[in-house]
């Protein structure tokens, strides 16, 4: 029967995925093991452009899996705490609705269903790339095993002493209700009120009037000469029956505002600093719903409970009064710290966090990575990760939210009496106090079934216990954060009879933006853990950008959706087309233009194949041997000069540059030269085993690239002879 006159992808392509699945080809065959882990994509995400990049760990998996090796490419799901409770918070505003009319535990299983029901989605759009995964080995991040294994981690870390709990001022955001990591949030420019307010004798430029009634102290630098009298003596806190003392620090810049500084440790991370090196109070009069919660020596008691907006005005109105404001500069240009995720403005502010001490952990990980135990891909990204790990801080790994693994903490509620506690009754409504005070109207039962969040002193005591201690225990409300989960990746993937042969894995291929929050941390996991690198190789993708380069966003109205382009033109080019004339680790312009002439290839080889078939009606092919013929003697030389070429780009990850060299060997020196030749043989037979083997090899190189087509056109040339997909990859001549 005739090959149709075009490939139609539209045809085939379900086809012959459901072919590959029924045969197991996606299973490990062969000896040699060989493992890939996929980064796992939010459960409820579905396809955007940038996840296009997997088609890189696709290459890899099926280029092993002809070469023989044993390969498994197992794929995964992530739980996505703070990402996901975010998406579904917007979702409960749209009914009008707030996290904070549910329990604790309403609300998890509420965020729980409406995962389940928008999850799933994205593994059909993978199967729609080609992706050849282990469907059937398919992790979740909130699977048993998965918590089992975190739980395991934290204990250990607690019984060892790499846990911590601490006031530590972090970067907390009123509106996600949680603290964040410094490397997830953003900075950006505006212009704000910069307020001249006097403490007495002194005038202090702030842009958070409100936060004064946390200050500590004033500030000047030792060698202003300007205020060396006043260090050592106090002044009056506006507003308050508070007085304050002036300090001395190096911290101040004497050229911004008046040179005197106000001291909040509570609320601003150089302050905090300034306020453990002259051991000052610690004040905090922003909680964390964003509301002013004030000291009792502040006179004016309306301000209390105030969203921190109004309370800045109202807090300037009633200096204002006093004559307290010297002036305000209408136009003053700052920095702000805003939340990656909302956009609001973030409230530094001490919360009681879970830490790990990182100093011991860290060094393991640069050794490892200089002794070349993990190699990275391109090379580049080996100087930014040990940049990195020396300045990486310790790490805050709890989050204020719902959704995740809650940290395995239990506080015992007569040891504990000071523990905040915030709970709905049995009318639903919100009830808030230490719960040594709460218990004297609330039973512990009444109190742990409406448990919305618990806040423990940092010397609270605790036990660790994966179920509830017997007695008045509460758990603690916070969960992990999700690189803490996700950073234990290749640890919870394998099953434990595969340690011995697939771990250390054999690569790890993800985003380069995520190399200091997720791949330095599973090195850290993997040498803690096992004491061995949880990888041998790592692969930066490049990022995918729309046609200026620019990164794709709903705001800038230059969003891609990969299936409309798949559907349009299909997945072999849309795979192609992200590394077709690009290089690696950098930018790769998606342009609708490159994915139609990667069609357009893909119709090109179709047609030589056609050609082949079409020449081969009636014309008996002469059995296989040595061609004397000058023509087949120098393509077969270029073939392998080609398998050689692409075996070694593909070792050397080096994937654009082999797709370049695949596509130009097909379309211009066996399409453009070689069958043209064909075409004005007189020896037919002979020239038809010349062209059957470039093209069944020629096949078999492209096939990790573009496996729908490849697959399509062998069994067509091929037939009963299995699928290209278990092909053996050619030998290098």
């Amino acid at each position: 029967m005739a090959m149709e006159s075009k490939f139609e992808h539209n045809k085939v392509e379900a086809k012959i995925y459901s072919e590959w699945e029924k045969s197991g080809a996606f299973e490990p065959r062969g000896q040699n093991p060989y493992t890939i882990l996929m980064p796992p994509p939010n459960a409820n995400a579905s396809l955007h452009a940038g996840h296009g990049m997997y088609t890189i760990d696709d290459i890899l998996a099926r280029f092993r899996r002809m070469q023989g090796y044993a390969v498994r490419w197992i794929p995964g799901r992530d739980h996505a705490g703070f990402e996901t409770q975010f998406v579904y918070e917007k979702n409960l505003a749209k009914e009008g609705k707030s996290r904070l009319e549910y329990d604790r535990q309403t609300l998890y299983q509420n965020i729980a269903k409406f995962v389940e029901d928008n999850s799933g989605l994205i593994f059909e759009q993978f199967r729609r790339l080609g992706f050849s995964a282990d469907w059937e080995r398919a992790v979740f991040t909130l699977d048993p095993q998965v918590v089992d294994m975190v739980y395991q981690t934290f204990r250990r870390m607690v019984n060892e002493e790499l846990v911590y709990r601490s006031d530590y001022l972090v970067n907390y955001c009123p509106h996600c209700g949680t603290s964040l990591a410094e490397l997830e949030i953003n900075h950006v420019e505006r212009t704000d009120k910069l307020y001249y307010i006097k403490y007495g004798p002194l005038t202090v430029a702030t842009v958070r009037p409100e936060t004064m009634f946390g200050d500590s102290a004033l500030s000047v630098h030792p060698k202003d000469k300007r205020y060396t009298s006043y260090v050592g003596s106090e002044v009056l806190l506006p507003l308050t029956t508070r007085k304050i003392p002036v300090i001395a620090d190096s911290m101040v810049d004497m050229k911004f505002g008046t040179g005197v500084v106000k001291i909040t440790p509570a609320h601003d991370p150089n302050d905090f600093e300034a306020g453990k090196r002259h051991k000052l109070p610690t004040i905090r009069v922003i909680d964390q719903l964003g509301r002013m919660t004030l000291p009792k020596d502040v006179m004016i008691s309306e301000i209390n409970g105030m969203k921190v907006k109004a309370a800045r005005e109202k807090t300037v109105e009633e200096l204002q009064k006093i004559g307290a404001v010297e002036k305000i500069d209408e136009h003053y240009l700052h920095a702000v710290t805003v939340c990656y995720k909302c956009g609001r403005d973030m409230e530094p502010m001490t919360v009681p966090n879970w830490y790990i001490r990182v100093e011991g952990l860290k060094s393991p990980v640069v050794t490892a990575i200089k002794k070349k135990k993990t190699r990275f891909y391109p090379q580049k990204f080996e100087k930014q990760i040990l940049e990195w790990m020396k300045i990486m801080h310790d790490w805050p790994i709890s989050r204020q939210v719902v959704w995740g693994i809650r940290i395995p903490a239990w506080y015992s509620t007569t040891e504990n009496l000071d523990l905040g506690v915030t709970f709905l009754n049995k009318e639903g409504k919100p009830v808030s106090g230490k719960i040594g005070e709460l218990l004297k109207t609330s039973t512990l039962t009444e109190i742990e079934a409406g448990l919305q969040t618990l806040s423990a002193p940092t010397m609270a005591k605790y036990v660790v216990s994966e179920s509830k201690p017997a007695g008045d225990y509460l758990q603690e409300t916070d969960t992990f954060d999700t690189w803490f989960s996700s950073g234990q990746w290749p640890l919870v993937t394998l099953k434990e009879d595969e340690y011995a042969t697939r771990y250390p894995t054999d690569v790890m291929a993800t985003m380069a933006d995520i190399l200091r929050m997720w791949v330095s941390r599973m090195m850290m996991f993997g040498l803690y853990v096992r004491g061995e690198v949880p990888f041998k190789n790592v692969y930066l993708w490049s990022t995918v950008t729309d046609a200026k380069g620019q990164k794709m966003s709903k705001s800038k109205g230059n969003v891609i959706n990969p299936i409309d382009l798949v559907d349009k033109y299909g997945a072999d080019a849309f795979r192609m087309a992200l590394l077709f004339g690009n290089g690696e680790g950098g930018k790769v312009p998606l342009v609708e233009d490159k994915v139609r002439a990667m069609r357009n290839f893909a119709n090109k080889i179709w047609n030589m194949a056609r050609f082949y078939l079409l020449m081969q009606e009636g014309i008996k092919r002469e059995k296989q041997g040595v061609s004397e013929n000058i023509e087949d003697k120098k393509i077969l030389k270029e073939l392998g000069e080609v398998e050689k070429k692409m075996t070694s780009l593909l070792e050397k990850y080096r994937f654009a540059e082999a797709a370049d060299t695949i596509y130009h060997f097909l379309w211009h020196t066996v399409a453009d030269e070689y069958i043209e030749q064909v075409k004005k043989r007189e020896d037919k037979g002979v020239a038809l085993n010349g062209l059957r083997q470039v093209l069944l090899d020629s096949l078999k190189l492209l096939h990790p690239f573009m496996p729908f087509v490849t697959e399509a056109i062998w069994q067509e040339i091929n037939p009963g002879e299995g699928m290209l997909i278990v092909a053996k990859w050619p030998e290098v001549r």
